[in-house]
């Protein structure tokens, strides 16, 4: 792996200027948050399944590299991060944005289908982080930005496979800021609401065939609703971005962001949950103990 001495490394560390690497980048949040990157003065590695489609929709910039990804693949995550660093020299922010919503009733969701949210939304964030790791630790520095959702704080109906793929990636993200911050490096969990991205269009979301007649009328009734509501999301993904850009500056990032007001929202009633479930067994849960504890 290319060290972060580089004459590149070292001009970006003389500026201020930083290298962001940036998942999904070819659409939707990717895309606002590479652009934001841009015109905060920063360099970005902008990667998608398509690097034309990427450059396509960030626009040219002398300081933007489009490079393929395929998150789901380590060998592509491995060559990516090898990439960034042949034309940058280091890696200031990682952030793991690239995603898919698989949607539907837990028992109409095909188990290939269910593994695939899994490889893209958990693993996908792992392969690309796990190839990153080894430079930000010889940096001693570096941001790890893992794009999660409201949908891993709380759980509900149609969202069988999503969440459980976001619970796990919150869960891994979590366990690996402590693993990693001895050496500089900073992990952040943003968990948007519901923004107007295009998470809610056929490109990104599939719906689980109906196959059961006692989910029918809720199927139906949930998708008709959920496809309403692509394009009137209230959250403005460029102004996230902009807010990302700010929190990326700070000498301590939140381990959480709650990204817009929906957002704050289930963070309160999550927590409030929480405390009513430890209260309504308090006296039951505290006498588990060995008796000769």
């Amino acid at each position: 792996m290319t060290e972060q001495n580089t004459p590149a490394a070292q001009a970006n560390n003389t500026t201020g200027k930083k290298v962001w690497f940036i998942t999904g980048a070819g659409r939707g949040m990717g895309t606002d948050i590479a652009k934001a990157a841009l015109a905060a003065g920063h360099a970005v590695v902008a990667t998608g399944r398509n690097p034309q489609k990427v450059t396509e929709a960030v626009g040219d910039n002398e300081d933007l590299l489009a490079v393929k990804l395929d998150v789901t693949d380590p060998a592509d995550a491995a060559a990516a991060i090898q990439a960034a660093m042949d034309r940058f020299g280091r890696i200031d922010v990682l952030v793991n944005n690239a995603g898919n919503f698989y949607a539907g009733f837990f028992e109409e969701i095909t188990p290939e289908d269910f593994r695939a949210q899994i490889e893209t939304t958990m693993f996908g964030p792992m392969n690309v982080t796990r190839a990153a790791l080894p430079v930000l630790r010889a940096q001693r520095s570096g941001l790890v930005v893992t794009i999660s959702s409201t949908a891993g704080l709380a759980g509900g109906e149609f969202l069988s496979a999503y969440s459980a793929s976001k619970f796990g990636v919150e869960g891994w993200a979590e366990s690996l800021a402590p693993e990693v911050a001895p050496f500089g490096i900073r992990s952040m969990i943003v968990e948007p609401g519901f923004f107007r991205t295009e998470l809610l269009t056929p490109e990104s979301t599939s719906y689980a065939e109906p196959t059961i007649w006692d989910y029918a009328e809720r199927t139906a009734q949930t998708v008709a609703a959920w496809k309403s509501m692509n394009g009137l999301q209230s959250g403005d993904p460029a102004k996230l971005a902009d807010a990302l850009i700010q929190l990326a500056e700070l000498d301590e990032p939140p381990l959480r962001f709650a990204a817009g007001a929906d957002a704050v929202g289930t963070f309160e009633t999550r927590a409030k949950a929480l405390q009513e479930q430890a209260d309504a067994h308090r006296e039951l849960s505290s006498n588990l103990a060995l008796s000769d504890a």
